[in-house]
């Protein structure tokens, strides 16, 4: 019998339990992006349970340390042990038991947070210090969401696996259709900023400095957050172009999510965005000047259709993602 085919399937033949272990203090509890993730696994026949840290701060993470061992001990034996952000990891390093730990960081774990100026905080720095000690030597594997964050991390056991987008929930719709179901005004020229204004990583003054270098006035910068999943194709699709203006990003879902709906998107060069928008015609990187970005959201108004965003995404999609994390699962579970 040929060896490489006999390895083969046992590799096919592993029964991976997986705990997704992060935190919950999102209105949503999880973040969707994560539940997603476990959900498409699921879709796979992986084995997928989740595990919550509640709370904040440095007494929270400790006692979730406890509450993780305990949860281990009396559940099911798990043998992948996924945490999602740095210091969900550090609570599944130090509370599991023979568990192989993959662990995944989404940007500011890494390359850190800024304040309102675009500096990296002393806080963020002591952060990303210890996340990248820990991923060195520590963790089993590490996924990372752009090559700037592999750049970073410097290690042979990660690899660059963005967050998936999905296709059955993320959906090209009728601009009228959904502004008509958002009671929005269909003749005003809308830009979507689909982020925490008050948080200072996403830059929302220079969102707001550009809208006062557009030559259009027929202009309207809409900001959301924390809408419900199901509700945000009504918002990608009632758009004309989606911006993003911010400091620093890992792999930002609502790029890949405005892609799949077939919107123009203006976007600065941080994370993976170039990669995923930068042969799309109708969708444009753009510099920190906000002259430049008001030309390139003029140019994105202009482009006046729908992109072929959805098709120049479908690697990206939930099920293919899934894939390439259950093979990391195998070879973590195999060595």
């Amino acid at each position: 019998m040929n060896l490489k085919l006999f390895i083969k399937g046992l590799k096919n033949n592993i029964d991976i339990k997986v705990l997704f272990v992060s935190s919950a203090n999102s209105q949503y509890g999880i973040v969707p992006f994560i539940k997603s993730q476990g959900e498409s696994l699921k879709n796979e026949k992986i084995d997928v349970d989740y595990f919550s840290i509640n709370g904040k701060g440095i007494k929270n993470y400790l006692t979730s340390i406890i509450a993780l061992r305990k949860y281990i001990i009396k559940e099911k034996k798990y043998n992948i042990i996924h945490a999602h952000y740095g210091l969900s990891a550090l609570v599944a390093f130090f509370g599991k038991k023979k568990e192989k730990l993959v662990v995944s960081f989404m940007g500011d774990d890494l390359v850190g947070s800024n304040d309102l100026n675009g500096n990296i905080t002393t806080y963020s720095k002591i952060q990303v210090f210890i996340n990248k000690i820990f991923g060195k030597y520590f963790f089993h594997y590490s996924i990372v969401k752009s090559k700037e964050m592999l750049n970073v991390l410097d290690l042979t056991n990660s690899d660059v696996i963005p967050n998936g987008v999905d296709f059955d929930r993320f959906y090209e719709i009728n601009k009228d259709k959904a502004r008509g179901f958002l009671k929005e005004k269909l003749y005003i020229k809308q830009l979507l900023f689909c982020s925490d204004p008050d948080r200072p990583e996403k830059n929302f003054k220079l969102a707001n400095k550009a809208m006062s270098y557009l030559s259009d006035k027929n202009v309207e910068l809409k900001y959301i957050h924390g809408i419900d999943q199901e509700n945000l194709v009504n918002y990608y699709n009632s758009a004309d172009c989606l911006l993003l203006t911010s400091f620093h990003e890992g792999s930002p879902n609502v790029v890949k999510e405005a892609m799949a709906c077939n919107i123009p998107i203006v976007s600065t060069n941080v994370g993976d965005v170039k990669a995923v928008i930068g042969k799309t015609k109708g969708c444009f990187i753009t510099t920190f000047d906000p002259e430049d970005v008001a030309d390139k959201i003029e140019k994105a108004l202009n482009f006046g259709k729908r992109t072929t965003g959805r098709e120049d995404v479908k690697h990206l999609e939930s099920s293919v993602v899934a894939k390439r994390i259950i093979d990391v699962y195998k070879n973590v579970i195999e060595k």
